[in-house]
């Protein structure tokens, strides 16, 4: 067994990495520069956790210390681990390394993938699977409801892993099974040529991988290269047919070739969850797993934290988190909530995430909010980058004549909340700060 130490464990990529190791048997330290829910799971299992960063924290025996790419050079844990000719993996070299663990020993590696979806589409997975009793292995990007986890380590068949394309490292792994959700312009300060780049890595990707599925319903999965298994809702091998969309859920029939598996009812609103099932029973089927004997365990799936997930709710206002931060995205959840809640009633309150997403996809965007009621806008979580002249969440709102609130998201939360009446649906959209709005409405 191995000696793994993480800089910056308390992420929800990280923790999710140590805690499989903990479960395998291994030993775990590591640091960051607060304590968290996530850190204090770790303690339980057994992780030797310190708050700060120092060369002391590091053990001299470890094997493995791992980073994120957020970790500066200058880290004096890092600083240590070289000058001791330590081994020093990217949390997605670590990934692959556990991955390749997994396939050695017989269980199916299913990756999940694409621009939107793949947090769901991989614990959607997870899920399913233990809720089926098929005690499954996973490292998702999100909790799990109801497994209250994001990552765990049992003995069953199947290895399933959220695989991220946002600074190329989709192309570390070797999967069983690759599932495309999807495939647009995104992350552009990595992929600096756009669609060319984002398209020649996951090529790369699709050759490593035995089998790929993929979503033909979708215009950029078509600038892709490769022999697939697709589905969609009319022309592909995996389809939704009869599709009943209520308030309660959603039900539909799966077709593998015009030859009927399974119907499925889903309480997770909106035609992407549709898309998201689909993904995830072409996957599990193409793994050798009947449908039919595991679709009840579709129904209680109630999607992944921060993915339209309740956080409370005060005098008949409802506040929801979602981590949409792309144009696709925001449309997707607002189309479900409107659908689930009425139009007139949401209050869509969106935080941009990082200049250069805002400035490179600001058409898009100016289209993604008509199923709010009202729009708020704050201003850009940075994500470390520097401000771009006229790039500003207070230009945003005013050409889509929304509402502007700056400041803190403490804030945003104080100057809104008496606006709001009984029945508003609050919804915080975006990947930064704004998880927090929920927080300073119900404290």
């Amino acid at each position: 067994m191995g000696k793994y130490h993480f800089i910056a464990i308390g992420g929800i990529g990280m923790s999710g990495l140590a805690k499989y190791l903990l479960q395998d048997g291994h030993t775990v330290t590591g640091s960051d520069i607060a304590d968290s829910k996530y850190i204090n799971a770790l303690k339980e299992l057994g992780a030797g956790v310190n708050i700060g960063h120092c060369e002391s924290n590091l053990p001299d025996d470890t094997d493995v210390v791992v980073v994120s790419t957020a970790i500066k050079e200058n880290n004096p844990e890092l600083v240590k681990a070289k000058a001791a000719g330590m081994k020093i993996y990217h949390r997605s070299d670590l990934l692959a390394e556990i991955a390749k663990s997994a396939q050695e020993r017989e269980k199916c590696f299913i990756g999940f993938s694409g621009t939107h979806g793949k947090t769901t589409t991989s614990g959607m997975a997870s899920f399913v699977l233990d809720k089926s009793g098929l005690e499954p292995s996973f490292v998702d990007g999100g909790i799990v409801p109801e497994l209250h986890t994001n990552a765990q380590h049992k003995s069953g068949e199947h290895f399933v892993a959220e695989l991220d394309e946002s600074d190329g490292t989709i192309v570390k792994y070797n999967p069983d099974i690759l599932v495309i959700n999807n495939l647009e312009e995104d992350h552009l300060d990595f992929y600096k040529n756009g669609m060319t780049d984002l398209v020649k890595t996951f090529n790369q990707a699709i050759s490593q991988s035995k089998k790929v599925i993929v979503n033909n319903d979708n215009e950029g999965i078509k600038l892709l290269s490769g022999d697939f298994i697709t589905f969609g809702l009319e022309k592909a091998d995996y389809t939704a047919k009869n599709i009943e969309y209520t308030k309660e859920g959603t039900s539909f029939e799966i077709y593998y070739k015009d030859i009927f598996l399974t119907d499925i009812f889903i309480t997770v609103a909106g035609v992407h969850n549709v898309y998201n099932t689909l993904a995830v029973c072409a996957a599990l089927n193409e793994a050798g797993v009947n449908l039919d004997c595991i679709k009840d365990s579709f129904t209680p799936f109630t999607g992944m934290g921060r993915r339209f997930e309740k956080v409370c709710e005060l005098n008949g206002i409802e506040v929801y988190d979602d981590y949409a931060h792309h144009p696709t995205e925001i449309k997707a959840t607002l189309e479900a909530a409107a659908l689930k809640f009425g139009k007139d009633n949401i209050v869509a309150v969106f935080q941009p995430h990082r200049y250069t997403r805002l400035q490179s996809l600001w058409n898009d965007f100016k289209t993604s909010f008509e199923n709010a009621g009202r729009v708020i806008v704050t201003d850009v979580y940075a994500a470390s980058e520097n401000m771009i002249d006229g790039v500003s969440g207070e230009n945003f709102a005013s050409e889509i004549s929304a509402e502007y609130i700056g400041g803190s998201i403490e804030n945003v939360a104080k100057t809104l909340l008496p606006t709001l009446k009984s029945g508003n649906v609050v919804i915080g959209l975006g990947a930064g700060t704004i998880t927090n709005l929920g927080k300073y409405f119900c404290k």
